[in-house]
């Protein structure tokens, strides 16, 4: 039991860092102006009441996800 442990323990550290690193990527990345006009544009009032209580970057991240959900007819941001 425990060379089974040691055998899967890094390639399951591996796949989790790589997970994570996907997951981190959209919130190191900045709101651009546009970003920002769009997003005042089309926010929903959930998305505006999550900008008043958490601030922009969350508030972002919540329209990101959306958008991505909502069949990915949105163009890329521009950086």
């Amino acid at each position: 039991m425990v060379a089974l442990s040691v055998i899967l323990f890094p390639p399951l550290l591996i796949a989790f860092l790589l997970v994570m690193e996907r997951v981190e990527e959209p919130l190191r990345r900045p709101a651009g102006p546009r970003e920002v006009s769009e997003f005042l544009h089309t926010a929903t009032q959930g998305e505006v009441d999550t900008l008043a209580q958490s601030g922009i970057r969350r508030a972002i991240g919540r329209w990101r996800r959306r958008r991505r959900t909502s069949g990915g007819t949105a163009s890329p941001p521009l950086v």
